[in-house]
């Protein structure tokens, strides 16, 4: 069960109601939650391969600007040259699925994570989510989008819910 302080601080951070949330993957240092474990499966039926949904404002701005910046374009070229990191990278996506379907199996996104993985770097939000929500070691390129995130609480709560 979420807890209705969560459910509202959740969905003041999106700016709309918060749906599926299947509990609290990661909270800020500010004690908000700043990932969601979301269902496979949306409430209407919807199939929702983003399991860890990067929730944080503050973060999600900062990652912009990291897309922004050509980031993806480098981390993608870098997957190409590195067999040690594009292997790491496609555990990284495993460790996605796995964590999907301990919470429901969804036959339509089989195999499909998010964020590009398990070849591609489609999307950072996702991957620095990834990193937040099981921890730092599982998602190398996640890990680097965090190390480059700096403190995005720092300034106090992104929402007063």
């Amino acid at each position: 069960m979420i807890a209705a302080s969560d459910q509202a601080a959740v969905s003041a951070q999106l700016g709309r109601t918060a749906r599926s949330i299947h509990e609290i993957g990661h909270r800020c240092p500010c004690g908000n939650p700043d990932v969601v474990t979301t269902e496979p499966r949306l409430e209407d039926g919807t199939p929702f391969p983003t399991t860890f949904y990067l929730t944080c404002p503050r973060a999600a701005s900062r990652i912009g600007t990291l897309e922004a910046s050509g980031l993806m374009k480098q981390m993608q070229d870098r997957l190409a040259e590195d067999p040690a990191l594009a292997e790491a990278y496609a555990a990284a996506h495993e460790a996605y699925l796995a964590a999907r379907d301990a919470i429901g199996s969804v036959p339509e996104i089989d195999g499909i994570s998010a964020g590009g993985m398990p070849d591609r770097v489609k999307c950072l939000h996702v991957l620095a989510g990834q990193s937040l929500a099981q921890g730092r070691g599982v998602n190398p390129l996640g890990d680097e989008v965090l190390d480059l995130l700096g403190d995005w609480w720092a300034s106090g709560p992104c929402v007063s819910p």
